[in-house]
């Protein structure tokens, strides 16, 4: 395959069809830093995945459409176009499908650089100089959760005028459907499945991120995305209330008794 651009070519994948990777997934690894990608990518293939890299912005939108990865390693830090636009692209192109998770690699200390990426739409964040080992099993967790088998039998959930579909991952907001990332998905389904319980920031990280340490902004973030999403006024929250120095409570309206809830998919 030629390359171009920073591209290179997928490593140990097959574009054929013609038989078995034995990859778990594709990866798609953005980084300028032609040593920071190869000792990612080697870490990656020793994991089990197939791996292709990309230099620049452009060519990792041009390789996420041509290879439709998995998920995306993403250099917050990249030539011509950085590592938010990147991401605000792949986020764009999705018209409502399935979000491609996005693990991005920010700077030490940039708090506000990795908020900023939490804020376009990345899943989770890896900051520099970082451990090869850690970056895999922060890509293994996101993956587990975009691909693990929904609780409750699939069931749909119900609530305050919202539709939730664990099975096919898609949302519904007064019978329009809604665009949420992987992480907004699975922050809104468990607030669905403990209405009326005040969850802690640290308790949300544990069972929405899987995480038992991190940075509590995300969980931050995320929430104040989701509240842009499924609030009628998210600057006046109804439906997922602050409860000041503990965490987060998600109320549903009076008319939505059974809201929280599973109901039958038929």
């Amino acid at each position: 395959m030629a390359v171009s651009d920073g591209e290179r070519a997928y490593e140990g994948h097959r574009d054929d069809g013609g038989g078995e990777t034995g990859a778990v997934g594709g990866v798609l690894v953005v980084d300028d830093d032609p040593t920071v990608s190869e000792v990612v990518a080697e870490y990656l293939k020793r994991a089990g995945f197939a791996v292709r890299l990309a230099a620049d912005g452009p060519g990792a939108l041009r390789a996420a459409e041509e290879l439709r990865p998995d998920l995306v390693v993403l250099d917050l830090m990249l030539p011509g176009m950085d590592g938010l636009e990147v991401c605000r692209r792949l986020r764009a192109r999705e018209h409502g499908g399935p979000p491609v998770p996005v693990v991005m690699l920010t700077a030490r200390g940039d708090e506000d650089d990795r908020i900023l990426g939490l804020e376009v739409g990345a899943d989770d964040y890896v900051t520099k100089p970082f451990s090869p080992r850690e970056l895999v099993l922060r890509v293994r967790s996101v993956l587990r959760r975009a691909t693990a088998a929904e609780p409750a039998g699939g069931q749909r959930l119900e609530a305050a005028g919202l539709r939730v579909d664990p099975a096919a991952r898609r949302v519904a907001k007064n019978g329009s459907e809604i665009a949420l990332t992987l992480r907004e998905f699975d922050l809104l389904s468990y607030f669905l499945r403990h209405p009326g319980q005040v969850c802690d920031r640290e308790r949300l990280m544990r069972e929405v991120w899987g995480w038992d340490f991190g940075d509590l902004s995300t969980v931050t973030v995320h929430v104040r995305r989701l509240r842009g999403k499924v609030e009628d006024d998210p600057a006046n929250p109804r439906l997922i209330q602050t409860v000041w120095g503990i965490g987060y409570r998600f109320e549903a309206s009076p008319d939505t008794s059974a809201a929280g809830t599973a109901v039958d998919r038929a």
